[in-house]
């Protein structure tokens, strides 16, 4: 085995485990408990707390998806990563490290998908361009 399809395999590891572990912790019960999770959510960009919860679970679930897929993926970690940066800074300023490192953690995992991208493992997604024949 190659070093680079060993890095392909370890951004596949990377992105599969890291989405699925932010899908089932985070945004499936959001979505499920979606009324309960709409009185407890913090509004703190102050856009109303049903945008908030939208986004969050756009961010929690829609992204790891396609992450999972490696479909955008760079683009799909983002949202992930301000989602984190948003509870860090923002909704739980006065956690300390220990109490905030699974936040930390995302953005250390996403930012690392971030900037290495889905690898060869992937699904391939490509819109068609305009006015050129797919063969």
């Amino acid at each position: 085995m190659n070093r680079y399809c060993t890095a392909d395999a370890a951004l596949l590891f990377l992105r599969v485990t890291a989405s699925v572990l932010v899908l089932l912790v985070h945004g499936l019960p959001k979505a499920i408990h979606y009324a309960s999770q709409l009185d407890a959510i913090e509004d703190p960009l102050h856009i109303g707390k049903t945008l908030t919860l939208g986004f969050a679970i756009f961010a929690e679930v829609a992204c790891p998806l396609l992450m999972i897929a490696g479909i955008e993926t760079r683009l799909a970690a983002l949202p992930i990563m301000l989602v984190s940066v948003i509870a860090l800074g923002l909704v739980h300023r006065e956690w300390t490290l220990d109490q905030g490192q699974f936040a930390w953690m995302l953005l250390i995992m996403f930012g690392t998908i971030a900037i290495g991208g889905a690898g060869r493992y992937r699904i391939a997604w490509r819109p068609r361009r305009s006015g050129r024949r797919q063969v």
